[in-house]
C-alpha cells in the first residue's frame, strides 16, 4: 500500500510534465501560498513637459503639415536590406531608382523646406550684398534726400505699424527658441536623477531576483506538509468520501424504510381513532335521535293549543308545524364496517420495532469511517517512507534550481551594471558641460535676433517719439534721426545674421523633424519595433536577431515589439524572453520514471463492507406483513360518503333562531313562551349533542383519508422500500471495492491537486511576478521616449520653429524698416516748394513750370 500510494503521488509530477489529463480533477483545497516578496519600482516613466508642452504640440502639428505621410515599414525594410555602392552601377538598378523616388516621395516636405531654406541662405547675403552695394552709390534710398508727398503720414504709420508687427512675431520666435533651449537644458540638469532611479530599479531587478526564487522554492513545503497532513488521516478522510458516495443509494433506502415503520404507527394510530370515532358516532346519533324525536313531539302539542287557531297566529303554527320534519338525523354511521380485524393485524406488525431495525442500518453504515481506518493502517505505517520520497523531490528542486545559471547569470548582469553606471556617472559632468556649450551657442543665436530686435525696438521708439510732422526733412530732430540710424542699424545686422541663423534652422529641421518622424512617433505607436522584427533584416542569415542573440537560435519566435509590451506590463523576465528555451521550469518536477503500473497496482487495493446489514430479514419480513394487514381492503367510500354528511338535516341553531324569530310574531302570551323554551331547548341539544358528534366526524375524516393515502398501492410502495434495501446492501456486498477504488482515486486526486496548485501557483508567479521586468521598458522608455523624444526632439525642433519663423519675418522687418528710416533720419536736402501756389501745401509741382529738376528726378528713383 506504501508503494502504491507514494507511486501515487510520483504519478503527478509525471501527468504534469507530460500534460496528461487524469480521468478525474475534483476542486482540490485551495492552498495558501503567500505573495511572492517584491519591492516597488520607483522609476515612472512618464514626461510631463508642462507649460511649454503647448509649444510642442503646435510643432507637432507643423511637422505633419511638412510630412503628413504614415511611418513608411516598407520603405525602411526595403532601404536597410538593399545593398548600395557595393559594386559599379548599384544606383543605376531599377529596384534602386524606384526606392530612391520611394524616399524622396517619402521626405518631399522636408526637401522642399530644405530647399526653400538653402535659398535664403544663398539669396539674403546676396541681396544683403546688393543692396549696400547700391546704397553706397547713392541709389537704393541711399541718397539722403525725400521727396514729400500728401499722404507721407499714412506711409509712415503703416510702415511703423507693419515693422512693429514683425518685431513682436520676432520676439515671440525668439521667446520660444530661448524657452526650448533653457527647457532642454532644465531637463539635462535633472536627468541624472531619472538615470539614478533606472539604475536602482535594475539593482533591485537583479537583488530580488535570487530571493524569489527561493521563496518559490520553499513553498513546496507548504504543498508537502499539506499532502503529509491529509495522508496521516487517510482513514477518516478517505472513510467519510467511501460512506457519501455510497450513502447516495444506502441512505434513501434506509430513509424509505423509516419512513415505513412510521406509517406503520400512524396507520395505527388512525384505525384506533377510526374505530373510536364510528362508536362515538353511532351512539351520538342514536341518542340524538330520541332527543330530537321528543323536541318534535313537544313542539307538536305546543301547536295543537287552541291559541294556534286564533286569526293573527294560525298561519305562524302551520309554517312551525310543516318545518318538523327537518328535525331529523342525516348521517346514518350504524352501518358502516368495522376496522377492528385491521387493527389487529397492524398490530401484530408492531410488535416487532420496525425502527429500531432501521436504525440499526444507520449505526453500521455510519461505522463506515472506523472500518475504513482499521483496514488502511499499513497506508499510515508507510507515511515515512512517502515522506522521505516527498523530501528527496524537495531535495531535488533545491539542487536543480542551485544549478541552474540564474545566479551566474544575474552576477555577471550586476558587474556590468555597476560599470554602466559609474561610466554614466564619470561622464555625466562631461555632458553638462557639452550641454552648457550648447545652451550658450543657442544663446548666442537667440542674442543675435534680440540686438536686431534692440535696434528695431529702439528705432520706433526714438523714431516716434522724436518725429515732427512740422519739421522739414534737413530739420528734423536729433532723436528722430537717431530712430532712423536704428532702424538701418537693425536692417544692417539682419543681413549680416540671417543666413547664420538660417543655416542652424535648417541643420536643427531636417535632423530634429525626420527623429521625430521616422523614431519618436512609431516608436510611439510600435511600428519601430516591427520594423526591428523584420526577418533577416538586422541579420540576413537570422530570421529573428534577438532570439539569435540571446539564444543562439535565430528560429525561436522572439520579437522586440513583444518582449518591449510583455516587459510594459510587469511580466515575469521568464515569459517575456522565453527562458523556457534556455531552462525549462517543468524539469524541476520531472520524474515521470516512478508513475509505471501505477494505474494497474490502486486497482487491487481491498476494503471489505460486508459486515454492514442495513435491513435484517425480520424487518423485510415485517413490511410485507404490513403490507398484508387489509387496510386496502376497507370501504372507504361509505365511510367518506357519511362523513360528507351533515349530522343533521337542518341546522339547528339556524332552526332555533327562526323559531323564535316567528314566536315574537305571535301575541304576548303562553303559546310565545312556550315556542320560545323550545327553541332554547334546540339550542342546549345541539352545543351538548351535535357540536362533539362533529368534532368525531373531523377526526373520522382525517383518519379515514390518512388510511387510503396509506392504503393506495401499498404492496407496490413496500416492495420498491425493500427493492431500495436491497439493492443497497447488494452495492456495500458487491460493489463496495469499486466505490472504494474510485473513492480513493478522487482522495489521491486531491492529494495531487495540491501539487497542481504548487505548479500553477510557480508557473504564474514565474510568468508575472519573479524578476518582472518593467524596469528595462523603463529604461527603454528613458532612452528614447524621454531622453531622446521628449527632453532633446521636442526641445531642438521647437527651437528651430522659433528660430526659423524668426528668420523669415527678417525679411518685411529689413523692407519696412529700409521705408521707415527715411521718415525719421535727417536729410541733406528737401524739395523747392513755392508759397504763392495756392492749394500746394508747399509741394513741388514740376508740370507747372515745364523744367527739369534734377533734385526731384532723383527723388522719384528712391524706394
Amino acid at each position: 500500500m506504501a508503494v502504491e500510494l507514494c507511486l501515487l503521488l510520483l504519478l503527478f509530477c509525471g501527468s504534469t510534465i507530460s500534460e496528461v489529463q487524469p480521468i478525474y480533477k475534483p476542486p482540490p483545497g485551495t492552498l495558501d501560498f503567500g505573495f511572492v516578496p517584491a519591492k516597488t519600482y520607483d522609476t515612472g516613466a512618464y514626461h510631463e513637459p508642462g507649460a511649454i508642452g503647448v509649444l510642442f504640440k503646435i510643432v507637432h502639428a507643423f511637422l505633419y503639415l511638412v510630412q503628413p505621410n504614415t511611418f513608411p515599414q516598407d520603405l525602411i525594410r526595403k532601404l536597410a536590406q538593399q545593398q548600395f555602392g557595393n559594386t559599379q552601377g548599384d544606383y543605376q538598378k531599377p529596384e534602386n531608382v524606384v526606392l530612391t523616388l520611394q524616399a524622396i516621395y517619402y521626405e518631399i516636405g522636408f526637401i522642399v523646406s530644405a530647399a526653400l531654406g538653402l535659398l535664403f541662405i544663398l539669396l539674403l547675403p546676396l541681396v544683403g550684398l546688393c543692396f549696400c552695394m547700391c546704397r553706397c552709390c547713392d541709389n537704393c534710398g541711399g541718397e539722403m534726400h525725400q521727396r514729400q508727398k500728401k499722404n507721407a503720414d499714412c506711409q509712415r504709420s503703416c510702415f511703423a505699424t507693419f515693422l512693429f508687427v514683425a518685431s513682436l512675431i520676432i520676439s515671440v520666435g525668439v521667446l520660444c527658441a530661448y524657452a526650448a533651449n533653457q527647457h532642454l537644458t532644465n531637463q539635462v540638469r535633472g536627468a541624472k536623477k531619472l538615470v539614478n532611479s533606472n539604475f536602482k530599479d535594475l539593482k533591485i531587478f537583479l537583488n530580488d531576483t535570487p530571493a524569489q526564487i527561493d521563496y518559490l522554492v520553499s513553498q513546496y513545503n507548504t504543498t508537502k506538509d499539506k499532502a503529509l497532513s491529509d495522508l496521516n488521516n487517510v482513514g477518516p478522510v478517505l472513510g467519510t468520501r467511501v460512506q457519501e458516495q455510497l450513502g447516495k443509494e444506502v441512505r434513501p433506502a434506509l430513509d424509505a424504510a423509516l419512513t415505513m415503520a412510521g406509517a406503520i404507527r400512524e396507520t395505527k394510530e388512525a384505525l384506533e381513532n377510526v374505530s373510536v370515532s364510528v362508536e362515538v358516532l353511532q351512539e351520538g346519533t342514536e341518542r340524538l335521535h330520541a332527543n330530537l324525536t321528543d323536541v318534535k313531539m313537544h313542539l307538536t302539542n305546543t301547536l295543537n293549543d287552541s291559541a294556534c287557531n286564533a286569526a293573527q297566529a294560525a298561519s305562524t303554527c302551520n309554517i312551525i308545524k310543516n318545518s318538523l320534519g327537518q328535525l331529523n338525523i342525516n348521517a346514518n354511521f350504524s352501518g358502516l364496517p368495522g376496522v377492528s380485524s385491521q387493527l389487529a393485524k397492524v398490530n401484530d406488525v408492531l410488535k416487532i420495532d420496525l425502527s429500531s431495525l432501521v436504525q440499526k442500518g444507520y449505526a453500521a453504515f455510519n461505522d463506515t469511517p472506523d472500518l475504513v481506518v482499521n483496514q488502511t493502517r499499513n497506508i499510515l505505517s508507510a507515511v515515512p517512507y512517502i515522506k522521505s520520497v516527498l523530501e528527496s523531490i524537495g531535495s531535488n528542486i533545491t539542487t536543480f534550481t542551485r544549478a541552474l545559471p540564474v545566479q551566474k547569470i544575474l552576477a555577471d548582469l550586476m558587474v556590468h551594471l555597476t560599470q554602466t553606471e559609474a561610466y554614466i556617472q564619470d561622464y555625466f559632468p562631461v555632458v553638462e558641460q557639452y550641454d552648457f556649450y550648447r545652451w550658450l551657442g543657442c544663446l548666442i543665436l537667440c542674442c543675435m535676433l534680440v540686438l536686431i530686435l534692440v535696434f528695431y525696438y529702439l528705432g520706433l521708439l526714438c523714431g516716434t517719439c522724436g518725429y515732427d510732422k512740422h519739421a522739414s526733412p534737413t530739420t528734423r530732430g536729433c532723436i528722430s534721426n537717431t530712430g532712423g540710424n536704428f532702424l538701418m542699424a537693425g536692417v544692417g545686422f539682419s543681413f549680416l545674421f540671417s543666413w547664420v541663423l538660417m543655416i542652424v534652422v535648417v541643420l536643427t529641421f531636417v535632423t530634429g523633424g525626420n527623429v521625430e518622424k521616422l523614431v519618436c512617433e512609431p516608436f510611439e505607436d510600435k511600428n519601430l519595433f516591427k520594423v526591428l522584427d523584420t526577418p533577416y533584416l538586422l541579420n540576413k542569415h537570422w530570421k529573428n536577431y534577438l532570439a539569435g542573440i540571446i539564444f543562439k537560435n535565430p528560429n525561436v519566435n522572439l520579437t522586440f515589439e513583444k518582449v518591449y509590451s510583455d516587459c510594459k506590463e510587469n511580466k515575469g523576465i521568464y515569459t517575456s524572453l522565453h527562458l523556457e528555451h534556455l531552462f525549462n521550469i517543468n524539469e524541476l518536477l520531472n520524474i515521470s520514471m516512478y508513475t509505471e503500473d501505477v494505474a494497474l497496482k490502486i486497482e487491487h487495493i481491498q476494503i471489505n463492507l460486508s459486515k454492514i446489514i442495513l435491513l435484517d430479514e425480520i424487518g423485510k419480513e415485517n413490511l410485507l406483513n404490513f403490507s398484508s394487514s387489509g387496510i386496502d381492503g376497507i370501504d372507504f367510500s361509505a365511510y367518506l360518503t357519511e362523513i360528507n354528511k351533515s349530522v343533521t338535516k337542518v341546522d339547528l341553531l339556524s332552526f332555533a333562531n327562526d323559531l323564535e324569530a316567528r314566536a315574537d310574531q305571535l301575541p304576548k302570551g303562553a303559546l310565545e313562551n312556550a315556542l320560545k323554551g323550545h327553541a332554547n331547548n334546540i339550542r342546549m341539544i345541539h352545543n351538548q349533542q351535535v357540536v362533539p358528534l362533529e368534532q368525531a366526524m373531523s377526526t373520522l375524516n382525517q383518519s379515514i383519508r390518512l388510511l387510503k393515502r396509506t392504503s393506495s398501492e401499498l404492496m407496490v410502495k413496500v416492495k420498491n422500500v425493500i427493492s431500495a434495501v436491497n439493492a443497497a446492501q447488494n452495492l456495500i456486498n458487491n460493489n463496495a471495492s469499486q466505490v472504494i477504488v474510485q473513492e480513493t482515486k478522487k482522495y489521491m486526486d486531491t492529494i495531487i491537486g495540491y501539487f497542481e496548485q504548487y505548479t500553477e501557483w510557480v508557473k504564474e508567479s514565474i510568468s508575472m511576478e519573479v524578476a518582472a521586468c518593467k524596469p528595462i521598458a523603463n529604461v527603454i522608455d528613458t532612452a528614447v521616449d524621454i531622453f531622446l523624444c521628449s527632453y532633446i526632439t521636442d526641445s531642438v525642433n521647437t527651437f528651430w520653429f522659433g528660430l526659423g519663423g524668426s528668420s523669415m519675418f527678417l525679411i518685411p522687418a529689413i523692407i519696412f524698416a529700409v521705408k521707415l528710416s527715411k521718415y525719421y533720419r535727417r536729410m541733406d536736402t528737401e524739395d523747392v516748394y513755392d508759397d504763392t501756389e495756392n492749394g500746394n501745401n508747399g509741394y513741388h509741382k514740376e508740370h507747372l513750370y515745364g523744367i527739369h529738376n534734377p533734385v526731384f528726378t532723383s527723388s522719384v528713383e528712391q524706394w
